[in-house]
């Protein structure tokens, strides 16, 4: 129901009508009547967060909570250093600094495990130049795990890649194993581990990772060109509807398939150039490549450009 705005008063019927926003209220300037004494503000709620105040700090919220801090963002601070200064005497001065320092204290060991371990995670991400959503969907599997116990028995390293390597799977952004342990300088095998452990006791669904994925990053290394790219994908789609991806790792057939379509378009990388880019040996490349050549039946057209 909308509220007619009152015009006149119905006492004395002057127009003279003051309106106090602060206190809600509608009245008349002549009588004195108060016409309205429940006024719904319609305005936005500014708040200053900030201690400095002014137009640059007013706004409607808070920051956003963050899975990458061990409070999530949520704690408070007692004062800032600035108030030092405006206390009078040495007693106030000992009791502010008493003060802040139980409240900065932390009081639990899953606290303190978080603060440390969310510190690490960050410079893991940072090193893969990982995506912010992938950092907090790391952080809240790494804080589930802790939670649950998950940690003990286990480096706190291996678990944070092991998170690191579960998110950027959930979200599709391809990264090896061998990326994570040249981040988190823990063995890929440990880091394999802990992330099938972790997965496995979170009930956390991960679907199998796509080799198409992998082949723009790949192609961007060894400087191939938008149609190889395009070659390579429609290649692993061709291997995918005969079954040919099924029990092999991802990063191996995406990188033979990024370089039969290398042959096809005749922009030429060795098997060894290759296999450093995808992180995975020459043996590998080979095989594969061997595999696509002979079931999809690319040999002729690759041969085609090796005599151009």
């Amino acid at each position: 129901m909308i509220r007619k705005t009152i015009k006149e008063c119905p006492e004395c019927a002057s127009k003279n009508i003051y309106r106090d926003v602060e206190k809600g209220e509608t009245s008349c300037r002549d009588c004195g009547l108060v016409l309205e004494d429940r006024m719904v503000d319609f305005s936005q709620e500014w708040r200053d967060f900030d201690d400095d105040g002014g137009e640059g700090a007013r706004r409607r919220t808070g920051a956003p909570t963050s899975e990458t801090q061990f409070d999530r963002g949520l704690g408070t601070e007692v004062g800032s250093a600035s108030d030092f200064y405006k206390l009078d005497s040495d007693k106030e001065r000992d009791k502010f600094f008493r003060l802040r320092k139980w409240n900065i204290r932390i009081s639990t060991a899953i606290e303190r495990n978080l603060k440390v371990a969310l510190a690490e995670l960050k410079r893991v991400s940072s090193y893969l130049r990982l995506p912010r959503s992938v950092e907090e969907e790391a952080a809240r599997i790494y804080r589930l795990a802790v939670q649950k116990g998950l940690v003990r028995g286990r480096s706190m390293e291996s678990v944070i890649a092991g998170a690191l390597y579960a998110a950027c799977r959930r979200h599709e952004i391809p990264r090896t194993l061998d990326e994570m342990g040249e981040a988190s300088g823990i063995e890929k095998k440990e880091i394999g581990r802990t992330y099938r452990f972790v997965t496995r006791e979170l009930e956390i669904t991960i679907r199998p990772s796509n080799p198409a994925d992998y082949i723009p990053r790949f192609a961007s290394a060894l400087k191939l060109s938008a149609e190889t790219q395009s070659k390579a994908v429609e290649i692993l789609e061709m291997a995918r509807d005969i079954e040919l991806t099924s029990g092999r790792g991802p990063t191996g057939i995406a990188a033979a398939a990024l370089y039969v379509a290398s042959l096809i378009h005749g922009e030429k990388r060795t098997q060894r150039e290759v296999a450093d880019v995808a992180g995975v040996t020459e043996v590998t490349i080979r095989n594969r490549y061997k595999e696509l050549i002979k079931k999809l039946k690319l040999g002729k057209d690759v041969e085609k450009n090796k005599k151009k």
